[in-house]
């Protein structure tokens, strides 16, 4: 019999130890305390697309880098202060990462329909989800759930956020760690179909590198040239670069990639199947982008007890 009791503690325990540990998000945790909340970031989301197109692009980055860091929990929006430094600061992000301003102005709208319930974390996941749906591009239920974190680290924003400048090894290597295949890589990059590029991120690509379109290099040049304007920006997808559709993937089968990570996607390597399949079938793609952003979202998010609701996104309470 202590044998057989044994093996039930055995068998249950693990089971126990794993429920707990794998945080659970749900794409119903609002219902009853906070019922506006999702039609709330929906009006702000479109309204500041409706205001500057680039703003879509620029809220799916601040999810993007903020799940790629220590998990989505909000640290990306950490102001510095005296006593601590947050994340943008971090080399990724230092003069490029935008959309606080619009997360500030959601925030308070959802405190005004519900005080201390609804996370910054969860407006980031949200705000991204219908800031592509806005632009033309697929849709996804959000999970919901996540906390605040009370820390932020900028060490490991430079570390892992993916640099414009990866090789493909070093791009699969980077999402690798995170938990996505090269499929998953490739589709999340997709979120390029929308957005700007700091000169300084490409210039090296237009003026070195061989494996561009001589045409579109000449084009984007005249917006960047070989010293200064570091800050001059060009889309990422020069076609449609407000719209969330394919073309990203056209164009890099054509070398019109304006990153040296992008054009690595379509580079003779691993990924040119995956970049052929996506730009003649952007069904597929937006399914396998919806599929991966969810996946993303559920990076070590904090729940439960960890964490907290943040008052004001931009600080710890």
């Amino acid at each position: 019999m202590a044998n057989i009791s044994f093996l039930l503690v055995l068998i249950i325990v693990p089971f126990v130890l794993i429920g707990m540990s794998s945080a659970q998000l749900t794409s119903n945790f609002y219902n009853s305390s906070c019922p506006n909340v999702l039609s709330i970031i929906k009006t702000a989301v479109n309204s500041a697309i409706a205001t500057e197109s680039r703003m879509g692009a620029s809220l799916l980055r601040l999810h993007f880098h903020d799940c790629f860091v220590n998990g989505c929990d909000a640290s990306v929006l950490l102001d510095d202060t005296s006593s601590f430094t947050g994340e943008k600061t971090a080399n990724p992000n230092s003069g490029s990462i935008r959309g606080f301003d619009v997360i500030d102005t959601i925030k308070t709208q959802v405190e005004s329909s519900c005080a201390d319930v609804v996370s910054c974390a969860d407006i980031l996941a949200v705000a991204a989800r219908d800031s592509v749906v806005k632009l033309g591009g697929p849709s996804w239920t959000v999970l919901l759930g996540r906390r605040d974190s009370t820390t932020a680290s900028l060490s490991t924003a430079n570390s892992d956020i993916p640099a414009p400048t990866l090789n493909l090894s070093g791009l699969i290597s980077s999402f690798s760690n995170k938990g996505f295949n090269s499929r998953e890589m490739v589709a999340l990059s997709g979120s390029h179909t929308i957005g700007q590029a700091r000169c300084t991120t490409f210039r090296d690509r237009l003026y070195n590198e061989t494996d561009i379109n001589s045409s579109f290099a000449t084009s984007v040049k005249s917006n960047c040239p070989q010293s200064g304007s570091d800050n001059n920006i060009s889309p990422l997808d020069t076609t449609s670069p407000t719209t969330f559709d394919n073309i990203y993937y056209k164009n890099l089968r054509i070398q019109k990639g304006l990153l040296h990570s992008d054009q690595q996607l379509s580079s003779g390597g691993s990924t040119d199947s995956i970049v052929n399949t996506y730009s003649s079938n952007s069904a597929t793609f937006f399914t396998d982008f919806a599929n991966a952003m969810v996946k993303m979202g559920n990076l070590s998010p904090l729940t439960g007890t960890n964490g907290q609701i943040r008052k004001n996104c931009r600080k710890t309470n």
